[in-house]
């Protein structure tokens, strides 16, 4: 099935060498600087100091410090004073959250991902695809004492992650390179695919057995089973799993998760009028 092509935004480095002169264009180029701003400040819960922006952003801490006084009285930022620690504020939030309540299945999904978290007694997940990356939409925690590989709203990429690698085990050859090519395949850990020949041969295990693995390619000592939820024209519309601690997760368990990921995946795209592809086999 043919994807549109993936749009990638460069991010090294973070900026242009800036001129705290605007141009012409100014009001523009404030606003992408007030942007990476927010970006900056979304990648770290513990917040940045003004300086460290600074060297994050390769912005001046007076062109900083202007736009984050603005970003403040909006609640886009907020400042700890006794910290002197810049972080992500209320606004963000409540602008973040429409694209996950434009995604009208969130809502729907959310008894599935119970019952997944609660077969399995592990942390269920819910993702989609977006510009070349999995973003976390929602998730049901484990009981268990875990660590979640990525927080709601974070960022995964497809090629380390099961649930990347579900989603490419429904693309054309032609298109899961025209991924890595956009994209690359980076080494999160020593278990992660670094050789597009490598990744082919997964995608086509995950084909043959319906569900993917995660095996410590994202996290040490994190695994995770995934499978796709798709639309009324089969198509891919999202991807779910099970992540718990490899200690947990051994490989004999792995059937059994595959399965429940499965069947719960199949579960949802009825529930959401989806389509399971035909993965019928001709003699």
């Amino acid at each position: 099935m043919k994807k549109d092509p993936i749009r990638r935004r460069h991010v090294e480095p973070r900026s242009a060498p800036e001129h705290d002169t605007d141009t012409k264009d100014g009001g523009v180029q404030s606003v992408d600087r007030a942007m990476l701003l927010i970006e900056t400040l979304a990648e770290d819960d513990e917040g940045y100091r003004l300086t460290d922006l600074a060297i994050r952003t390769g912005l001046s801490p007076s062109t900083i410090h202007r736009l984050l006084t603005t970003l403040e009285k909006r609640r886009f930022v907020q400042f700890d004073r006794d910290q002197s620690m810049w972080h992500i504020g209320v606004q963000s939030f409540a602008v973040g959250s429409t694209f996950a309540r434009r995604r009208n299945f969130v809502t729907q999904a959310m008894p599935y991902l119970r019952k997944l978290r609660d077969q399995t007694r592990e942390t269920a997940n819910l993702a989609v695809v977006d510009d070349g990356a999995m973003v976390i939409l929602t998730r049901v925690e484990s009981r268990e004492i875990m660590r979640s590989v990525t927080k709601v709203g974070g960022r995964a990429p497809m090629v380390a992650s099961g649930l990347g690698k579900a989603f490419l085990s429904t693309y054309t050859e032609e298109d899961v390179f025209a991924i890595i090519r956009r994209e690359g395949m980076p080494r999160l850990t020593s278990k992660s695919i670094v050789r597009a020949g490598d990744l082919c041969k997964s995608l086509h295990d995950i084909r043959e057995r319906g569900y993917s693995v995660d095996d410590e390619e994202a996290q040490v000592g994190m695994r995770c089973v995934s499978a796709v939820v798709y639309d009324d024209r089969s198509e891919p519309l999202a991807a779910i799993s099970v992540s718990g601690k490899a200690s947990r997760v051994p490989d004999d368990r792995l059937p059994v998760l595959g399965k429940f990921v499965q069947e719960v995946a199949t579960e949802m795209t009825h529930a959401l009028g989806g389509t399971m592809p035909n993965t019928a086999k001709t003699p």
